[in-house]
């Protein structure tokens, strides 16, 4: 077939090949003259022989790997969205899921050949879709089969007799994690159900993943809000299924991070399997049911032969065994030195006599993780390979973006953090200078993010980094010997290197700030929480010193927790960064103070409002202290406490509180400060919670004006004061003023923020809840029906908006006429805000005491009024007698009493 034959695969019912061609025919739209199969065989790196086995239909995909180069090069030339890996196995499950065609009657088939060894994985009978979670590291360039791999294989085949663990214990740059992903690659080959990769160097790296997988399963809950709940769940689902399952933990550094979360491979019913790598050989990782093996250096004759491949057959055998001599048969140092020669055009000799004087004068000290010869031998190969990619065009860039490299996360680092105006900023500077102009000026240059890529392709190539544009938000991973390299020869400098390592640390830090997301999708929060935690633990005291306080970063990365939901991780994040504050900074110092403040609005947000009204006081008692009473923190505590103190069932006192408030406000700040007006907008709502409802509808009306004029109508603030101004007719009895008024403020939030954007879905809500208030109970349940939706697709299923949404579908359901359907689905909601949020969260207490009422509204009268008297216990027990909420469930406890005497 000629090169730019098409991509027709005639006669094939595969819906792989049906979506390859139609990225084929969009990508031919829009780069006519470039797409032929020669091409995209080359760009993908996939065999022309396989691409045009697929364009014609006689192959169809069976690769994962070469499948997702192949369609994210056309989507790429096709300008569409890069398929994930996820989309393409799932088409892949559905083509394993169609029915094989009828054999024709040729007489019995020959025996198939026995294979070398028996696959680990058999096959289930029934189609069932496969799950692969998390991304396999790509293949080293001439991967190397070694008689570990074999060992590996050997014992996991062993009919079930084998371990069921094992544990690839070596130090670094031996080649484990190449060998795992190896073993990972055949066991999806070879029929594996369920197969989990997991970036094991921390506890929440394992829970995360763990999370994940419980989701893709569908285990209770679904979501990622609990994900030690998730995590246990799916445990118990390994050791009960009977589908296959690998678990690969990459890179445990610490045996307490396993502890309890051993998936259970010995007694699960199916066979499982876990592969462990790791640089420890530690009785904690030992047992009963797992194996140690040994990674140690190649042999010689695999460094020979790896060598040979990398630089071919002509070089003498003396030349390569004597290089992998002097490297010590370090994988990571021969992949370097292969790839420095190849760069270089050099051969083994002159490369041995350039090495030879980086080893006499080049030695890094270690962390105890190498032997020592091996420490040598990292960074004189680092040292040559990094001079020679500086070299490479664009020239002089390589070094600084492995500098920023070697402070985030090796597991996986967003491509977009490095390509961030922060980190551009950074490399620009480090530009070397251009040629003067014929006039003595000087050309300004930049560096873009065009020019990032080709640098990190150069790095790839010098064996310096990884690079895989397909893998999403963990384009690049770098192996840890080589960050400890280039952090240690950046601050080894002994009058610049503190200097250098603090404006790495910080451009790193603004890179991962810049490029944080205000609403977390795809896992990308909690990647960058993995690079911040990776930053914290190489910068030391860099990001939080007396001088310049505590990066932004760190305050970010616990406060994404808590705006994803997940209010408990929060606290616990943030419980942390104070501890880490006190400690680097004193406890007087202002960031000290604000992390404690945030601390204590995550315990009220986690539903201890007495605990955080507690923390305000304290707080603020140190803040008059500290910043005297009129600085604007002070003020922000003052305002943090009332609000606590209303929440916490105060609701006078609040109000009370809010007004002094905002005479000083207005006394310190004026009163058109955006301060003082937030203050104004929380007196008027401490006015609507104590019941003055025509007073706060003034007090919003007047605000409103005054928000237009000073912040202008599209502002953020102004959209919420009109929000509140539409609640307050309904809250009034104009229902239908109501509706009209949060349809209108609905078109604007869709023009100025986005439909999708948190405060728009919320104008739905409420739009929504207005209309069943008005008496259209069906179509308010229609209306959050469809938000729902859209809620769980950019918010996640798991976050407080969104189950507050079925909270509410649920009642208007019931307010429909289906008590019966409303009581079903609170009880389902129930059982996830008792594992997102905890049992004496406010949001888990009012669904109770929904539940509570919809099953007596569908005929259970006596369970009703049981299920009151359980809820009323722990609301006097959680907020006391007298709070509003108390009072209610009394009532309606004495109403459902009386009911089922009936």
């Amino acid at each position: 077939m000629v090169a730019d034959s098409p991509f027709r695969p005639q006669g094939s019912g595969s819906r792989v090949l049906a979506e390859l061609a139609r990225l084929w025919d969009q990508a031919r739209v829009h780069n006519p003259g470039r797409v032929t199969q020669k091409e995209l065989a080359r760009v993908s790196g996939v065999p022309h022989t396989t691409v045009n086995g697929w364009a014609t239909g006689a192959a169809e995909p069976r690769n994962l790997d070469q499948l997702v180069q192949v369609g994210a090069t056309l989507a790429a030339w096709a300008n569409e969205p890069l398929p994930s890996a996820r989309d393409w196995d799932r088409l892949m499950a559905a083509d394993r899921a169609r029915p094989a065609p009828a054999p024709a009657d040729v007489g019995p088939p020959a025996p198939a050949p026995a294979p070398v060894f028996a696959p680990v994985f058999a096959p289930v009978s029934a189609p069932v879709e496969r799950v692969r979670v998390g991304v396999i590291p790509q293949p080293a360039d001439c991967f190397q089969d070694r008689q570990v791999a074999e060992d590996v294989e050997a014992a996991a085949g062993e009919g079930g007799t084998g371990a069921p663990v094992q544990v690839l214990a070596g130090t670094g740059g031996v080649g484990k994690t190449q060998l795992a992903a190896a073993h990972a690659r055949r066991a999806w080959r070879q029929g594996v159900q369920v197969l989990v990769w997991v970036e094991a160097a921390t506890r929440d790296g394992i829970v995360s993943a763990y999370a994940r997988a419980a989701a893709r399963l569908g285990l209770p809950p679904a979501g990622l809000d609990d994900p030690d709940q998730a995590a246990r769940e799916f445990l118990v689902w390994a050791e009960t299924t009977g589908r296959s399952w690998l678990v690969v933990l990459d890179d445990v550094r610490r045996p307490k991070d396993v502890a309890g979360l051993w998936p259970p491979a010995a007694v699960s019913a199916a066979g499982g399997q876990v592969l462990v790598t790791t640089r420890l050989r530690e009785a904690a990782l030992a047992g009963a049911d797992r194996r140690t093996v040994g990674v140690g250096t190649f042999s010689a004759a695999e460094a020979r032969s790896y060598l040979r491949a990398k630089l071919g057959d002509d070089v003498p055998v003396a030349d390569l065994d004597a290089l992998a001599a002097d490297l010590g048969f370090l994988p990571l140092a021969l992949a370097q030195a292969a790839a420095y020669a190849a760069n270089a055009a050099i051969g083994c000799a002159e490369y041995r006599r350039r090495l030879a004087t980086r080893l006499l004068v080049h030695a890094v000290p270690g962390e105890g993780h190498l032997p020592d010869g091996h420490r040598r031998i990292v960074a004189a190969t680092w040292e040559l390979s990094i001079e020679e990619a500086g070299r490479a065009a664009p020239a002089g860039l390589a070094r600084p973006l492995l500098c920023l490299t070697s402070v985030l996360d090796a597991a996986g680092i967003p491509q977009a953090a490095l390509t961030s105006p922060p980190a551009l900023a950074y490399l620009t500077s480090h530009l070397p200078d251009p040629p003067p102009r014929g006039d003595g000026g000087m050309d300004a240059a930049t560096v873009d993010a065009a020019t990032v890529d080709e640098v990190l392709r150069v790095l790839h190539r010098h064996s310096l980094l990884d690079h895989d544009r397909t893998a999403a938000h963990r384009e690049i991973r770098v192996h840890r010997l080589v960050q400890r390299a280039t952090r240690e020869n950046l601050v080894a400098r002994p009058e610049l290197g503190p200097r250098l390592f603090a404006e790495v640390a910080a451009a790193a830090a603004d890179a991962l700030l810049r490029v944080w997301p205000p609403v977390e999708r795809d896992g990308l929060g909690e990647i960058l929480r993995a690079n911040t935690t990776a930053l914290q633990q190489a910068a030391g005291t860099v990001l939080c010193d007396p001088g310049a306080g505590a990066h932004p970063l760190l305050f970010q990365a616990a406060a994404s927790l808590g705006h994803a939901g997940r209010v408990t991780a929060a606290v616990a994040a943030s419980a942390g960064l104070h501890a880490t504050c006190l400690r680097d900074l004193g406890p007087d110092h202002p960031d000290t103070l604000a992390i404690r403040g945030n601390l204590a609005g995550w315990r009220g947000r986690a539903g201890d409002a007495a605990g955080a009204a507690a923390a305000f006081a304290e707080l603020l008692t140190d803040m008059e202290r500290v910043l005297g009473p009129d600085h604007p923190d002070t003020l922000a505590t003052r305002a943090n406490l009332a609000g606590s103190r209303g929440q916490a069932g105060d609701v006078a006192g609040a109000a009370a509180a809010f007004a002094e408030l905002l005479t000083d406000m207005e006394r310190v700040l004026g009163p058109d400060h955006p301060a003082t007006l937030a203050t104004r907008h929380n007196v008027a709502s401490a006015r609507r919670e104590a019941g003055d409802v025509a007073g706060a509808a003034a007090a919003f009306e007047e605000l409103l004006a005054d928000r237009s004029r000073v912040l202008g109508p599209g502002h953020p603030d102004t959209l919420a004061t009109r929000s509140h101004v539409a609640s307050l007719r309904g809250d009034v009895g104009d229902m239908a003023g109501a509706a009209a008024a949060f349809a209108e403020l609905l078109t604007d939030m869709e023009r100025v923020l986005g439909p999708d954007h948190p405060e728009t879905l919320a104008t739905r809500a409420n739009l929504a809840g207005r209309r069943g208030q008005a008496g259209d109970a069906a179509g308010a349940a229609a209306a959050f029906a469809e938000l729902l939706t859209d809620m769980e697709r950019v918010l996640g299923p798991d976050h407080p908006a969104t189950l507050a949404a079925r909270a509410h579908l649920a009642s208007f359901t019931g307010e429909a006429g289906d008590a019966a359907e409303a009581y079903a689905a609170l009880e389902e909601l129930l059982a996830d805000r008792l594992q997102v949020l905890g049992p004496d969260h406010p949001s888990t207490l009012t669904t109770r005491r929904n539940l509570a009422r919809w099953r007596g509204e569908a005929g259970d009268a006596a369970g009703a009024a049981g299920a009151y008297e359980r809820l009323l216990t722990d609301l006097l027990r959680v907020l006391g007698p007298g709070h509003p909420w108390t009072v209610a469930a009394r009532e309606e406890l004495a109403y459902w009493r009386e009911a089922g005497r009936q």
